[in-house]
This record gives C-alpha cells, structure tokens and sequence, in this order.
C-alpha cells in the first residue's frame, strides 16, 4: 500500500514537472526579436454634407516589424460622387518607424499626393511623423510634408476613444492642416488651412470589426477662408457619416 502511494505521489510532481520541460522549446526566447504585422482600416465610410454630396472615405494603415523599428504604409483619400472629378488621393506614403519613448515612434519616409490619373497634378514629397498615444490616451499623428519645390506642409489628427461599455465607445476626432510656405500650384496659402472636428459612436461586433455612425464640421481657416470668400464660397461643412472601422 505504501508503495502504491509513493508511486502516485511521485507521478503527480513528476508529470508537471515533464511537461514544463517539453514546453521550454516552445517558450520566447530572451533577447529574439519577433516581426509581426498589422493592416489597419481606421475610416471606411460614406460621408453626406448639407450641400448633399456624398463622398466616400478611406484611412487605411499597415505596418511589419518589432518592437523598435518598423515600416509603415499608410494611406487617406476621398472620392466625391457625380462631381466630376477623379479620386482624390489625400496621401499615400511608406516610412520607416522608429520607437523613441514608450508609446511614440518617429517616422521618415516618401509620399505622394493629387488627383489619380492625372500624373501633373501629383505632388511627391518627404515625410516626417511623429506617431503615438499622449497621456490619457489620445492617439496622434502629426506629419511635416516637403515637396520637390521644397513647400511644407502640416498636418495633425488627434483621436480619443471614449468607453460607453465593453462594446462601444464614442469617438471626438480633430484634423487641423496648415502650409508654413505658400504652395499656390497646390492652392495652399501659408497659414492654417482647414480644420474638422468629429465625433463617431462606434459598436463592435467584434474586436476587429465594428461599424459607426458620426457627424462633423468642417472649416476654412486664414488664407483659405479669404480666397473661399473672395469666390462667394461656403467656408464651412456640415454632415454625416456611416461607416466600418476593421483590422486583421
């Protein structure tokens, strides 16, 4: 009997003991550094003003790398339906990231922008971000763009995503845009340009897809606002959105 009861003893301390050795293998090693990736799709929507144009969205971003350095592809642009025009792409850009504090990575690369199709009307620039989260969470990208004429351009989203419950948040969004030279060939005057404020409810069915709802403004500012005046134009923008935020 006694021995029956040491052999039991022993297999229980035994077999844990076995099976964290054949785990060991499957364990991170120290000091390897892992590359992963993401494809994140932040603003896939369909936007409505009050001048009823309706437009359609997209904010895309994917990176591959560590934990310090990474590349990014990011991507912005918008197509207005009926009006004529091409699609026009906000930015399209590759960088290289480099992590510089918790939370913050810098970013260097190239990018371009314009009406697709019409190769004239592109603008190819050097890009430098500074991409993270500010304390309590805000998330910011800022970028500083340069061009071949060496014109340079700014501009800022900030983000932050408000808890409602485990499955919904409300999102406030601003975007602020600006020229620190004059860009005429580009119909940017020095100055701030533009700035939008929105604010999106958003419900996930799941963590990597959730569908929202929004609204937003939209205005003219400086320079910008006196050339719209000049043309007997609207400086601001009201409407709505509807749209899906997934990644993968």
């Amino acid at each position: 009997m006694k021995k029956l009861v040491m052999s039991v003893f022993l297999s229980i301390y035994a077999i844990p003991a076995f099976a964290y050795e054949m785990d060991k293998s499957d364990m991170p090693k120290m000091g390897h550094t892992y590359y992963t990736g993401k494809v994140s799709v932040d603003r896939l929507e369909l936007a409505r003003d009050d001048n009823d144009k309706t437009t359609a969205i997209w904010d895309v971003l994917a990176w591959y790398g560590g934990d310090i350095h990474r590349v990014y592809v990011k991507s912005e642009g918008e197509n207005t339906q009926h009006d004529g025009k091409t699609t026009d792409l906000e930015s399209a850009e590759v960088l290289y990231s480099r992590l510089i504090a918790p939370f913050w990575e810098l970013q260097a690369g190239v990018g371009t922008r314009g009406e697709l199709g019409s190769r004239k009307d592109m603008e190819n620039y050097a890009a430098f971000s500074l991409y993270g989260k500010a304390p309590y969470r805000f998330e910011v990208d800022t970028t500083l763009r340069v061009n071949d004429y060496g014109d340079i351009s700014m501009n800022s989203e900030v983000e932050y995503d408000i808890r409602l419950t485990q499955i919904s948040y409300l999102q406030p969004r601003m975007e602020v845009s600006a020229s620190l030279t004059p860009a005429d060939e580009y119909d940017r005057p020095r100055g701030f340009n533009t700035l939008q404020l929105g604010l999106r409810y958003r419900y996930e069915l799941s963590r990597e897809f959730a569908p929202y709802i929004g609204v937003y403004w939209q205005t003219a500012l400086g320079n910008s606002a006196d050339i719209l005046r000049k043309n007997n134009e609207d400086l601001d923008t009201v409407g709505v959105v509807l749209g899906t935020k997934f990644w993968f």
